[in-house]
């Protein structure tokens, strides 16, 4: 009798094939010239879909999209038994050898027990590990509790028109009991864990500027306020001593670390401070001192000065006096804090404090997202933690991630509930040179997904 969990050891060898071959379509959505690459892929997903037997599978592009999201559905499980969504992004980062790789970075190569390839973590991982479960399952001689939908996006990395707009247009296509948002990292390779948390972000550009044109600065120097040096009098003002941030109103919707977060935090604290130490590895850890590195990470929210930009900065001297600069700015924001009031708070904050030497003008970037915090005793997050217990042989943690997942927000417009699985680690590089991720994670990422299915099946079914 075949059971979905040897069916996928007994597979492992020709899933890594498959998770290989989708890695080297070179699914860049933020270039227009790969998106024939992107929609081959979308195209090799429909049918992976169809062969490991959904029942319908679709390439779908909204008007107002780039790259097509792909969509399928298995209903085996009869129209009154509950729906699991899972939810995973197909599309990568650009990638070339120039950056620093080691290898070719779209063609995948094992040493050591990694894969190293661009995706292979963020986040084909996710896609081919999920699709095997399903595919698991539906080998077996015992059928799945619930229904499952797929989606697979194709331009997470560059905007998510599409599914956003196909969300909005929509919902019920994708409305489910649960949704299973595949993506992010977990804390070690022999430590799952959960993430119950995610900030929120808003950005702006400041552009400060003072003359008409760059001048001579042995002829107008020491009367003109340096647009350079004003804007960083202005950014030297956003934080004091400690890292807190010192606008006026930022914190006003901030709820306080509470016990239980400080609980679960503590016991994440010791694999943040291994990672930090190796993947940060600056000379000490800066920040709000009352808060622990988890907290400062995940509960806190920050003002980050992303670039700055001014004046001459070719070989050799120029002694001029530029007539403009500028700095990129994002905000990390936590749970009711909205982004249009923190980014206004922000805007307000540097007029107020801005000299008169200058003029400041703001441009909004059109990154916008709320900040998430799930329910650590609901039912989803139990069946993921028994999951990963299950792969794993280890209870996961809990954890609140500093970045931000506008989908989260988006599936928990759709499904009753929502949770984060996510399977690669930070040390994987994703987004870098040499993106990697341990095999082994991809085979309990599997198994990870089939027992989740399990579990819900049982206590929702």
């Amino acid at each position: 009798m075949t059971n979905p969990y040897t069916y996928a050891k007994a597979n492992q060898e020709r899933f890594l094939e498959e998770y290989q071959e989708l890695l080297r379509i070179r699914t860049i959505s933020t270039q227009p010239r790969h998106a024939d690459d992107v929609a081959r892929a979308a195209e090799w997903l429909r049918a992976m879909m169809l062969r490991i037997g959904m029942d319908s599978a679709e390439v779908i592009l909204m008007p107002e999209g780039r790259c097509p999201l792909v969509l399928g559905e298995w209903r085996g499980a009869g129209a009154g038994a509950p729906t699991v969504l899972i939810y995973c992004h197909y599309d990568v980062q650009p990638a070339e050898v120039a950056d620093g790789w080691d290898t070719e970075p779209f063609e995948p190569t094992i040493k050591d027990g990694r894969l190293y390839c661009r995706g292979a973590v963020d986040s084909k991982l996710h896609v081919m590990a999920n699709l095997k479960a399903v595919e698991s399952w539906l080998a077996a001689d015992e059928k799945p509790k619930v229904n499952i939908k797929v989606v697979l996006e194709g331009e997470e990395e560059s905007g998510s028109e599409n599914i956003n707009a196909f969300i909005a247009r929509h919902p019920e296509r994708l409305a489910a009991d649960i949704a299973v948002i595949s993506d992010g990292a977990i804390l070690a390779p022999e430590q799952p864990s959960l993430t119950y948390g995610l900030r929120g972000v808003t950005a702006l550009e400041l552009h400060v500027s003072a003359p008409v044109s760059d001048l001579h600065s042995g002829h107008w120097g020491g009367s003109v306020h340096n647009p350079i040096q004003a804007l960083s009098e202005i950014l030297a003002q956003l934080h004091d001593e400690n890292g807190t941030v010192t606008v006026p109103g930022f914190y006003d919707d901030v709820e306080p670390v509470t016990a239980q977060d400080r609980a679960l935090l503590e016991k994440v604290e010791p694999y943040m401070q291994a990672e930090w130490n190796d993947v940060v590895d600056a000379p000490a850890v800066w920040g709000e001192a009352e808060y622990i590195l988890p907290e400062r990470l995940g509960a806190r929210p920050t003002l980050e000065i992303n670039g700055i930009h001014g004046g001459y900065a070719g070989p050799g001297m120029k002694t001029v006096l530029p007539a403009r600069a500028f700095a990129k700015i994002t905000c990390r924001l936590v749970p009711r804090q909205d982004p249009d009031r923190a980014l206004n708070c922000v805007v307000e904050h540097i007029k107020r404090i801005a000299p008169e030497t200058v003029k400041v003008d703001f441009q909004f970037g059109g990154m916008g997202a709320a900040a998430v915090l799930l329910d650590v005793d609901g039912p989803a997050m139990s069946a993921a933690a028994a999951a990963y217990t299950y792969a794993w042989g280890v209870e996961p943690v809990f954890e609140r991630a500093g970045g931000s997942v506008p989908i989260t927000f988006e599936c928990m417009k759709v499904a009753k509930e929502v949770v984060i699985m996510s399977y690669g680690l930070k040390s994987g590089r994703a987004h870098g040179p040499n993106e990697n991720v341990y095999l082994g994670n991809f085979y309990k990422g599997i198994q990870s997904t089939i027992k989740f299915i399990d579990v819900v099946g049982e206590g929702l079914a």
